[in-house]
């Protein structure tokens, strides 16, 4: 049976997030006994040789960029860095499904910034639906003395932190490989993971230390090469919506693996999270047909 593009994109969509969150899994898991950037150094070196590999492979790396692209790289590697490290600072204190109920904000702040600091025009059907997700991330980490703690300003901070990531994106040139942006990425989390653990020191690894780790860079490679593969198959306004399901794939291990589920309101304030952000996706791709061109 041959099944359309968009239901293949909805597949390899899902197939994504359910990598990335195991990728979260695994980090979060090893890092309850390794210290936490030697666990970014040694993911990060493995996703790096992956990923310089894929490329090879694909026949799309290069080196000899613009100095504009160079320098818009190495903002978007900085915020990555940033944002790595206090994603994964939190997830160790978090439970999975709440750290990555906020995170599904992102969409959401992503398409504010983009109006605040691009000058992107969003009605106000939209703006509406940004501050009911925002309400409901609010509803997640509950400000004050007995839910909102540092771990949710990590959590927030990473989402600012993906947020500059993906805003300075849009300013590379159409001929730089997204392969490329990546390798850069993941080299300057290695680095960055290498930097601290020369500082605290090197804490021999066991094997199921080891066994966690890898299965954390292939998880993450896998997870990268199939959102890849998602942007050239389907409608990406009827794929983008399953980038949501990571939700349901971290609450599932986040109780398979560390027997945690989320209570009624964090699943309350996700629900108008995701929501919100399948609204604003509806109506950004409703906006684009109005306005093209009769015949176009």
């Amino acid at each position: 049976m041959q099944i359309s593009d968009n239901a293949r994109g909805a597949i390899y969509m899902n197939i994504s997030m359910a990598a990335f969150t195991l990728n979260d899994t695994a980090m979060k898991a090893v890092t309850q006994t390794m210290p936490l950037f030697e666990a970014i150094m040694l993911r990060g070196g493995l996703a790096t040789i992956g990923l310089i590999g894929l490329g090879w492979f694909m026949g799309s790396l290069r080196w000899n960029l613009s100095r504009r692209d160079c320098l818009v790289i190495a903002i978007r590697s900085l915020a990555e860095v940033g944002g790595t490290a206090l994603f994964l600072g939190a997830l160790i204190h978090m439970p999975l499904a709440n750290l990555s109920a906020i995170l599904q904000a992102l969409p959401l702040a992503v398409t504010l910034a983009a109006a605040l600091f691009l000058k992107e025009a969003i009605g106000w059907r939209r703006l509406l639906a940004i501050l009911v997700g925002f309400s409901g991330v609010l509803i997640i980490i509950r400000p004050g003395p007995d839910g909102f703690d540092l771990w949710s300003i990590m959590g927030l901070g990473s989402v600012a932190c993906v947020v500059v990531r993906d805003l300075s994106t849009r300013f590379l040139s159409r001929e730089v490989p997204s392969v490329n942006v990546a390798v850069w990425a993941s080299l300057s989390v290695t680095a960055m993971g290498l930097l601290v653990t020369g500082v605290q020191g090197w804490q021999p690894v066991t094997p199921a230390e080891a066994m966690l780790v890898c299965a954390a860079a292939f998880a993450l490679l896998f997870g990268y090469m199939f959102s890849v593969m998602v942007m050239r198959v389907g409608d990406i306004s009827f794929v983008a919506p399953f980038r949501y399901t990571a939700l349901i794939w971290a609450i599932f291990l986040g109780w398979a693996v560390f027997g945690s589920l989320p209570d009624g309101l964090t699943l309350f304030g996700g629900a108008l999270v995701v929501g919100s952000g399948i609204f604003t996706l509806w109506r950004e791709r409703k906006v684009k047909v109005r306005r093209q061109p009769v015949g176009a």
